[in-house]
């Protein structure tokens, strides 16, 4: 079977989360198994970022991506997954927020806001020991959030969001019986992507 070709080229450009300042960002890609990447990153990690002196409070990293992946199957289409880490009070790094998005599917330039969120701890006692020891709950590997078992159980919590920025170029999906032309109008009602 012959193969497909997908490739991103965008920005994580900023975030906001109010609460927090000096932040950074780590992103990974995960995939199926009938994908592989042909050139560029599949993960990275950005500077750290002030929050804007304006009325916005925004967290500005402009962090780019750009990899491209050849696939003979749509079925584990891309995923981009964000970790946001910063300091906390007593100097320990700590996540801020993890996220993560579909690559689009469509060819074209896309705004794509993640909406953030943390792990809980599961009881009050818990909370009160990871508060003490400065150790708060996290994802060993954060990869796990691209896959549906055993996220059921994780108690988490809204916190930020950020905005990325995709640039999105296909060949031979049409080849492949994948006409991805109609689901523009799908894709821009999906948890605030639009096409620019």
């Amino acid at each position: 079977m012959s193969a497909f070709v997908l490739s991103v080229v965008g920005q994580i450009e900023s975030a906001d989360f109010p609460e927090y300042d000096h932040v950074y960002c780590k992103y990974s890609f995960m995939y199926g198994q009938d994908w592989d990447i042909t050139t560029g990153a599949e993960e990275g990690i950005s500077q750290v970022a002030k929050r804007s002196g304006d009325d916005n409070q925004l967290l500005l990293w402009n962090f780019p991506l750009e990899i491209s992946f050849k696939g003979t199957n749509p079925h584990g289409w891309p995923q981009l997954i964000l970790s946001v880490y910063g300091i906390d009070t007593f100097g320990n790094d700590v996540v801020r927020g993890y996220g993560v998005c579909h690559v689009p599917i469509s060819a074209g330039q896309w705004n794509k806001r993640v909406t953030m969120f943390v792990p809980e701890s599961s009881s009050f006692l818990q909370k009160i020991t990871s508060w003490l020891t400065g150790r708060r709950p996290e994802y060993i590997d954060p990869r796990v959030l691209a896959q549906g078992d055993g996220r059921e159980v994780t108690r988490v919590r809204s916190q930020g969001k950020v905005l990325v920025r995709f640039n999105i170029m296909t060949k031979d999906l049409t080849s492949q019986g994948l006409d991805n032309s109609q689901h523009k109008a799908i894709l821009s009602h999906d948890n605030g992507l639009h096409s620019s």
